[in-house]
């Protein structure tokens, strides 16, 4: 197992930097989401931003990725390519995946959205939506000096299973490491049992991002543009995801709104 870096100071004040202007862009894309807007315009309100901030949006050229930002919508899992043909739809829902750099250092952070607003969306959708923002703060919650990274997993899985839907979480998508690279150790999967995996330290940071799915946990990449991952039935899908820093007493979720939403 690679080993997973414990952060200095000064990296962790740059991982929080980073993570701040990632949040900002989150708190003001919501402001665009309404029908009618395609995923590019999206794509171009947070590359803009994320020029205008000093940073550089890390999806983009990553791997061959060609745009600044995943958008992706209902069956996609994550990883949607925005699009100018792609023009977002009353009732849809929307995950916004962005990522920053600002002098080096990376935050990461999604966020979903009602297109048209909740009372737009069906009630499985928002039930789903929900669920999965609950989900992630569960996971969340694990995060503590001397915890184990299957606790994550574990936790978030009972929650999903004890809600009785028949959600499937997705296994093949997962949290990561972050700091000054993009992905790093550890891997953070939303399944697992308590006690496994590398203990947290402080000084830590890495991302939580439960994708949980009305049907099937089994996910299809599209063999058209090698990155669009879409649920295998079809059927609805969403994500939240925060950058986490251990700390001394517990955890700090460093891409929290700004503007004072719930999340």
């Amino acid at each position: 197992m690679s080993k997973i870096s414990i952060k200095s100071q000064k990296e962790i004040d740059g991982i929080r930097a980073a993570s701040k202007v990632t949040a900002q862009i989150l708190d003001a894309v919501g402001e665009i989401v309404r029908p009618g807007v395609s995923t590019e315009e999206i794509n171009t309100f947070v590359h803009k931003m994320t020029l205008d901030a000093g940073c550089k949006p890390a999806p983009l050229n990553y791997h061959g990725f060609p745009k600044s930002v995943c958008t992706s919508v209902n069956e996609v899992v994550c990883h949607g390519i925005p699009s100018p043909y792609q023009q977002l739809q009353e009732g849809d829902i929307v995950n916004i995946d962005v990522t920053s750099i600002k002098e080096g250092y990376f935050g990461d952070a999604s966020r979903m959205f009602f297109v048209g607003g909740p009372k737009a969306c069906s009630e499985e959708a928002c039930t789903l939506v929900e669920t999965t923002k609950q989900a992630l703060q569960i996971g969340i919650e694990q995060v503590r000096p001397g915890a184990h990274f299957g606790d994550i997993g574990a936790a978030i899985q009972e929650f999903i299973e004890a809600t009785g839907k028949g959600y499937g979480i997705v296994r093949e998508y997962t949290g990561h490491g972050i700091g000054n690279q993009f992905h790093e150790p550890p891997q953070i999967i939303h399944v697992g049992r308590r006690g496994t995996g590398a203990e947290m330290k402080p000084g830590m940071t890495f991302t939580i991002e439960p994708m949980i799915n009305i049907g099937t946990h089994k996910t299809t990449l599209s063999r058209m543009d090698g990155w669009t991952v879409r649920t295998q039935d079809n059927k609805l899908s969403a994500q939240w995801e925060h950058t986490v820093l251990v700390t001394p007493t517990g955890y700090e979720k460093l891409t929290q709104s700004l503007a004072g939403y719930d999340y």
